[in-house]
């Protein structure tokens, strides 16, 4: 026997090598995804249908679900199985195959882009989602804008094929002149609304037929070759030839398929099928899982950082509280980027240089959650908030790390929330912090000291209402929205000190936002101009920057 067979520095050397592979075998398994699109675009359905795929459900809910129908796993809070939308970002990760996938799901209506851009963060990939018959629509181009600003790989699947719509080729021409980005279509229809047959896989030369299902349902699939006899008689002719047709003028006249301009956000590969119906989800889920990106090294105060870095760190991009009302539970979502997490672990958390345990990590499944072990780059985990995590907070062992915080976008509408009774003001305290929090909406509050009331700010009028409903449903107190007349808001780049030099200032209204920043409130885009011309060294800023090292204002 070799005398060194029992080295403890040899046996320490084999330990990090076969840490090293099984970590790397982890993060070749794993794919993370974020589904972007306008609302009623089918989002929601395409969800359940990939979870149905990946066998994590039994039967899809459809998001217009009422009585008897079981609702979308996705939407688990109560104003979503109200209104049939989805108003929150959830995740959720199922395994297909040999891939672990992780599926941030997003919101659906567009009041709600601001937590669509902060889940972005979190993404590796983003599949755009479009009806066949109204083709890019203004929530799609503008979440558009923030993959781009990303460089997120874009895959497109236009839905409700089984419906009248627009004609493929021109729905492809739309990508490429609005967009600036080159399309591939991965496979082709045959056929449109109540004559959709199926799809072409343009590499395989397969035509894959469905037969539409029980709603809910797997629906049946056949494969055949293109020169099998057989599909003649399944498929009408002149839908074949038109669909042959059109592939050759691509093959022709179109782009090639090429990893690298998909990797930097350049190329979209074009998937058709229909959500409701199943027509074509699982080419698109076998097809995005060959094609789409692994975890990928991430910008931090260190530079670049692997996901292969052998030591644990990640980022808070999402906090969500009374997941499950029954608790009073508060959860932050952080997306693991390097290294192995491991349930108990202690952290160090980069914002405040405390050692926290992390005791409780929660694998999140809609509203249904799991004790996790375990995770790796790629993977989301949700973990017990004190109130100590904020949105953007980097955690990590080792050497110390500091991952790219999430910026504020500049709300739209704004209105005093006022609470009537004056008894329940610690419920409104404690709600309007937590819910601040969790970015349900951004507060400002006025300079004034003596007016506590704060100031909502959201993109759109739904936000403020969620932040009402939730106020009642889980705090137990009821409270009054008074609108004011604002609509555009900046922030003063230099702070108090750049505002004070400029002296006193006209048409706009001096807030602060939770970080003591000055913000700038204007009844239009008229008086921000104003404002311009006569002060034109102020700098104004529709996004505000990241803030760290800052105890947030607490009401």
């Amino acid at each position: 026997m070799c005398p060194d067979h029992f080295s403890p520095q040899k046996q320490s050397s084999e330990s990090q090598e076969s840490g090293a592979q099984f970590l790397a075998d982890q993060v070749a398994r794993r794919k993370n995804f974020a589904i972007i699109s306008h609302p009623d675009a089918g989002k929601t359905t395409l969800t359940e249908k990939l979870l149905l795929y990946g066998g994590a459900i039994q039967q899809a809910g459809a998001v217009k679900a009422r009585g008897e129908q079981r609702k979308v796993t996705s939407d688990w809070m109560e104003l979503e199985k109200q209104r049939g939308i989805s108003i929150t970002s959830t995740v959720l990760q199922f395994d297909y195959r040999d891939r672990t996938v992780n599926l941030l799901d997003t919101p659906g209506h567009q009041d709600f882009s601001e937590d669509t851009y902060r889940t972005l963060a979190a993404a590796d990939n983003a599949v755009m989602l479009e009806d066949a018959a109204k083709g890019l629509e203004p929530q799609t181009r503008k979440l558009f804008e923030v993959c781009r600003l990303r460089k997120i790989p874009i895959f497109t699947f236009i839905n409700k094929m089984d419906r009248p719509g627009q004609p493929p080729l021109s729905l492809l021409d739309e990508i490429e002149a609005e967009l600036d980005l080159a399309v591939w279509a991965v496979n082709w229809p045959i056929g449109s609304g109540e004559q959709f047959r199926g799809v072409i896989d343009r590499q395989s030369k397969e035509v894959v037929l469905f037969g539409r299902a029980e709603r809910g349902r797997q629906s049946t699939e056949r494969h055949l070759r293109l020169d099998d006899p057989e599909l003649k008689s399944l498929v009408e002719s002149e839908l074949l030839e038109q669909a042959l047709e059109e592939i050759e003028l691509l093959d022709i006249a179109g782009s090639e398929m090429n990893l690298e301009l998909l990797h930097a956000g350049e190329l979209t590969p074009v998937f058709f099928g229909s959500a409701m119906t199943n027509f074509g989800v699982r080419p698109f889920l076998d097809a995005f899982l060959q094609m789409a990106q692994g975890p990928i090294a991430r910008g931090s105060s260190d530079g670049l950082v692997d996901p292969l870095r052998p030591d644990f760190s990640g980022f808070v991009f999402k906090l969500q509280a009374n997941m499950d009302p029954r608790h009073r539970d508060r959860v932050a979502f952080v997306r693991v980027c390097s290294g192995r997490f491991e349930k108990d672990m202690s952290v160090c958390h980069a914002r405040t240089g405390k050692t926290i345990r992390l005791s409780r990590p929660q694998k999140i499944f809609g509203q249904d959650r799991a004790v996790v072990d375990d995770a790796y780059p790629g993977d989301v985990i949700g973990l017990n908030n004190p109130g100590m995590f904020s949105i953007g907070d980097t955690l990590y062992k080792g050497k110390k790390v500091e991952y790219e915080g999430i910026p504020c976008f500049s709300p739209e509408i704004f209105s005093w929330l006022r609470n009537p009774n004056p008894s329940a003001f610690k419920n409104f305290r404690k709600g309007v912090n937590e819910l601040r929090e969790e970015g349900a909406v951004q507060i400002l509050y006025d300079t004034d000291q003596s007016k506590r009331d704060p100031i909502l700010a959201a993109v759109g009028q739904l936000q403020l209402e969620v932040v009402q409903h939730r106020l009642e449903n889980e705090y137990g107190v009821a409270t009054r929205l008074e609108p004011m007349t604002f609509q555009v808001a900046r922030w003063v780049s230099g702070g108090w000190n750049a505002l004070e030099k400029v002296g006193r200032i006209f048409n706009c209204k001096t807030v602060q936002d939770a970080w003591h920043r000055p913000v700038l409130l204007f009844k239009n885009d008229w008086n921000l101009n104003q404002l311009k011309e006569d002060h034109p060294d102020l700098d104004l800023c529709a996004v505000a920057p990241v803030v760290s090292g800052v105890d947030p204002i607490e009401l």
